[in-house]
């Protein structure tokens, strides 16, 4: 399985892939585990989080951040702050 990659990505790539355009999600600081049954893509733009996938290493992620995350992952996502994010599954 492949690993959480994280980059920064540049205005222009952020308006060539119309994250923009993407869907809205908002959580509370918590912890709770997960299941990706397809990959996600997603744009960090308040909060942080890390998450601790079951087969893998832990990475930590804010404001800025590109996330994407592979298909048939399961995770334990602990948000530290407050997270809103822009997202698309494939």
């Amino acid at each position: 399985m492949s690993e959480i990659k994280i980059e920064k990505p540049s205005e222009e790539k952020i308006n060539e892939m119309g994250i923009t355009q993407w869907g809205i999600w908002e959580k509370e600081e918590s912890t709770f585990d997960w299941f990706y049954d397809s990959q996600e893509t997603c744009l960090i733009l308040e909060g942080n989080a890390r998450v601790e996938p079951e087969n893998g290493e832990a990475v930590e992620f804010g404001p800025g951040d590109l996330v994407t995350f592979p298909k048939g992952m399961k995770c334990v996502w602990k948000i530290t702050n407050p997270i809103r994010k822009h997202y698309m599954f494939e």
